[in-house]
């Protein structure tokens, strides 16, 4: 039976399994829950330090897309190496959160001043709806009103993959100069429809992330699976956090 499915590909059963099988691991160097919360906090406070140097370039006049540009490239290049080469996540996953600031800080930036009319509280509105909904999800996986049974994993499995493929589609069309998805940036009943649809599976794969982490600390996952871990959980809350600004931007965007 697989311990860990999930839509988020940094974390998954083999990957928990391999570590347990190549390392010999004792309880003092062993994954705790606690110790990857903790790091994962510690990542969080990259983010926010990263992302205020982007928002500070950016309320000074100047030039944030090479600061988005280098947070999206670099982050996705950190995240396909720390995914294949789990051991070195203590010190990719900072390096990871340290791009992840510079991209969302520079479009947190950019959505705060394109709404400081109709939303000027939209950033602060985005965050937190994505702290709440992050709260709400690990309350309700605590206590086990929503468990990670391995129909609810396949299901948001397969909705977070149709996703990835879709957004994918949509980018290699936007390439060629193809851009008839308009209502994913529009307001409409369909856009918004279609982002809240977005938000409810990525704030469920929150449920897939803490089995994960719950379940690769009960195996006896090496130390520096806390890190491992606390980067895919860091992966999806950034996610929901884009979905969010997202949905809220075409909200307020509506006359």
């Amino acid at each position: 039976m697989a311990l860990f499915e999930s839509g988020n590909p940094a974390l998954s059963e083999k990957r928990f399994r391999d570590t347990v099988l190549d390392d010999v691991v004792t309880h003092e160097n062993a994954m705790t829950v606690k110790g990857t919360l903790q790091k994962f906090g510690f990542l969080m406070i990259m983010v926010l330090g990263t992302s205020f140097y982007s928002w500070k370039e950016f309320a000074e006049g100047g030039s944030v897309m090479p600061l988005i540009l280098t947070g999206a490239i670099g982050g996705l290049i950190v995240a396909l190496v720390v995914s294949f080469k789990k051991e070195w996540s203590p010190y990719l996953a900072p390096a990871y959160a340290l791009f992840e600031g510079l991209f969302v800080g520079a479009i947190s930036a950019y959505y705060s001043a394109a709404f400081a009319a109709k939303a000027p509280n939209i950033i602060i509105n985005a965050v937190g709806l994505t702290l709440g909904t992050a709260v709400a999800m690990y309350l309700l996986y605590s206590f086990r009103v929503i468990k990670a049974t391995e129909k609810f994993k396949s299901v948001i499995i397969t909705a977070t993959m149709g996703i990835a493929i879709f957004y994918l589609i949509v980018w290699v069309m936007r390439m060629f100069g193809f851009d008839n998805m308009t209502f994913l940036h529009e307001g409409s009943a369909l856009g918004i429809g279609f982002s809240l649809f977005v938000v409810a599976i990525a704030a469920l794969n929150l449920i897939l992330d803490f089995d994960m982490i719950e379940q690769g600390a009960a195996m006896g996952a090496p130390k520096y699976m806390e890190w491992y871990g606390a980067f895919g959980l860091l992966v999806t809350i950034v996610w929901l956090y884009l979905e969010i600004l997202r949905l809220l931007s075409k909200l307020n965007s509506r006359n």
